[in-house]
C-alpha cells in the first residue's frame, strides 16, 4: 500500500487527487486549511482521507510526512522548503509543480544522502514546457544538430468563445499568484545579446505573436530564461526566450496597474466603508478632483478615453462600491486580487485554454537546417476540470505514480529535463489527450 500526502486543495488539485485515488493500492490524504475543500476533492472515495492543516502546524506536518511515502506540496511556494526539509529528514519523496527555488536547490546534497527524490516544476509552465522542449532538443542533438534559437511561450487563457470581458482574462488559478508573477524581473538573450528587464518594466517589454487556431496574442518575458540555458544543454545559443501569452490589451493595462502601485504588498488597514474610488484615490499624487478616472488619466499621462481606463472602470475601481476587505490589515494587492477574482471568473459551462508554443531553429553540419515547432492547445472540459487544472496537476500525479511504483527513481533535487522523466510522463499525458504536436520545416533544401 502506497500512501500519498497531498498538501493543499486549491483550484488545480482535483485531477491529481482523482488520478491517485484511481491507482490500485494507493491511499491518499488531502490536508488543507479548509477541510471542506479537501472533502470535495475526495468526494467520499474509500481510499481517501481528509484533515485540517494550518501553515504553522509544523509538528503536525512532520508527523503526517513521516506516516506517508510521498508528499505533494501544492501550498504557496514559500512553504515548499519547509515541506522538503521534513521529507529529507524522514526519508520521504516529494513532488511540487512550483519553480525550483535556491532554498529547494540547496537540499540536493541532503536529498541524495537520504535517498529521496524531490521533483520540482512538474506542472504545465513550468513542467510540460520543459519536457516538450527537451524532447525536441534531444532529438535534434541525436541527429547531429545544434539549437541556435529557442523561443517558448505559454499562457492560460479563456477559450475564444469565453473571451468576453475587457481584460481578456479569467482566473483558473490564484489571482494573487497571477498578479505577483507580473512583478518579477526577467532576462533573456536575443541575437547574442543579453536583455535584462526590471520588474516595473515587465509589461512594457511586449511583442505580438500570431498563434494558429487562436489568432493574435501578446507576449512578455517570463522570469529568467537564461537560467535554463545550461539545464537544457544549450550553451552558446544565440536566442533564448521564455514568455507568457495573453490576449491583446492585458500588458498595457497591467503596466498602468504596476505604475499606479496597486500591486503593492505593504499592509494597510482600510476603514469600514472604503469605496473602490477612495481606494484608488490613495494612489494619486494629488487629491482627485471628484472624477477619479480623469485624475488618474492625468497622473498616468494617458487619454481619459483610453481603453486602459475602460478596463479599470469595468473592474469597478472608480465606483462607490465598498471594497471587500475593510477594518483589518491587508494589502493593495489583496484588494485588487479579490476584486479581479470576483469579476473575472469562469461561468458554468465556459472553457479555459492552455496555449504552449515552442519555436526552434536547428543547424546541421550535414543536411539542411530546420525550423521546428511544438504546439499544445488544450481546452477545459465544460462542467468538468479546467485545462489549467489538468495540465498542472496530471504531470505531477503521473510522476508520483512513477516514483512510488519504481518507474522513476533519481535521488536528489530535480526538474523534468531528462529523458527518464519526460519520456514516460509525456507518453502518458498523450494518452490523456494532452499532447504537443511537432512540425519540422527544412530550410534551404
Amino acid at each position: 500500500m502506497k500512501k500519498v500526502l497531498v498538501l493543499g486543495a486549491g483550484l488545480v488539485t482535483r485531477p491529481l487527487v482523482r488520478y491517485l485515488l484511481d491507482q490500485p493500492d494507493f491511499r491518499v490524504t488531502v490536508a488543507s486549511r479548509t477541510v471542506s475543500k479537501a472533502e470535495a476533492l475526495v468526494a467520499g472515495h474509500p481510499s481517501g482521507t481528509t484533515l485540517t492543516l494550518l501553515a504553522d502546524e509544523t509538528d503536525k506536518l512532520a508527523g503526517l510526512i513521516s506516516e506517508h511515502d510521498l508528499a505533494v506540496s501544492l501550498l504557496p511556494a514559500p512553504l515548499h522548503p519547509v515541506v522538503a526539509d521534513l521529507c529529507v529528514k524522514h526519508r520521504k519523496h516529494m513532488v511540487t509543480t512550483s519553480y525550483l527555488s535556491p532554498a529547494m536547490k540547496a537540499l540536493d546534497g541532503p536529498a541524495h544522502e537520504a535517498g529521496v527524490m524531490i521533483l520540482n516544476e512538474i506542472g504545465v509552465d513550468p513542467g510540460i514546457d520543459h519536457m516538450s522542449a527537451m524532447r525536441v532538443i534531444d532529438d535534434a542533438k541525436a541527429r547531429g544538430g545544434r539549437i541556435v534559437s529557442f523561443r517558448s511561450y505559454c499562457g492560460g487563457l479563456p477559450a475564444p468563445e469565453a473571451n468576453d470581458n475587457p481584460f481578456g482574462y479569467k482566473f483558473s488559478w490564484s489571482p494573487r499568484a497571477v498578479c505577483t508573477a507580473g512583478k518579477s524581473s526577467a532576462r533573456f538573450r536575443e541575437d547574442g545579446k543579453q536583455v535584462d528587464v526590471p520588474g516595473p518594466d515587465l509589461f512594457a517589454c511586449v511583442h505580438p505573436l500570431h498563434v494558429e487556431g487562436i489568432g493574435q496574442l501578446e507576449a512578455y518575458p517570463n522570469r529568467d530564461s537564461l537560467g535554463y540555458v545550461d539545464l537544457y544543454g544549450l550553451e552558446g545559443i544565440d536566442t533564448m526566450f521564455r514568455g507568457t501569452l495573453r490576449y491583446p490589451g492585458w500588458c498595457e493595462t497591467l503596466k498602468m496597474i504596476v505604475d499606479l502601485g496597486l500591486l503593492d504588498e505593504t499592509p494597510v488597514t482600510y476603514p469600514a466603508g472604503t469605496t473602490y474610488a477612495r481606494f484608488v484615490g490613495r494612489f494619486l499624487k494629488s487629491p482627485p478632483s471628484g472624477d477619479v478616472r480623469k485624475s488618474l488619466a492625468g497622473q498616468l499621462r494617458i487619454d481619459a478615453a483610453s481603453p486602459i481606463l475602460d478596463r479599470l472602470e469595468w473592474l469597478g475601481l472608480f465606483s462607490d462600491e465598498t471594497i471587500a476587505i475593510t477594518g483589518k490589515e491587508t494589502t493593495p494587492l489583496d484588494v485588487l486580487g479579490s476584486r479581479m477574482e470576483q469579476k473575472m471568473q469562469y461561468q458554468p459551462g465556459e472553457r479555459d485554454m492552455i496555449a504552449l508554443c515552442h519555436y526552434f531553429l536547428a543547424k546541421f553540419e550535414s543536411g539542411p537546417d530546420e525550423r521546428i515547432t511544438s504546439t499544445m492547445i488544450d481546452y477545459g472540459q465544460p462542467g468538468g476540470d479546467s485545462s489549467m487544472a489538468r495540465t498542472v496537476s496530471l504531470p505531477a500525479a503521473i510522476a508520483v505514480r512513477l516514483i512510488l511504483t519504481g518507474g522513476l527513481m533519481a535521488p536528489g533535487v530535480h526538474i523534468p529535463v531528462t529523458k527518464e522523466i519526460y519520456g514516460p510522463v509525456l507518453d502518458e499525458l498523450a494518452g490523456l489527450d494532452i499532447r504537443c504536436v511537432e512540425k519540422t520545416e527544412p530550410l534551404g533544401a
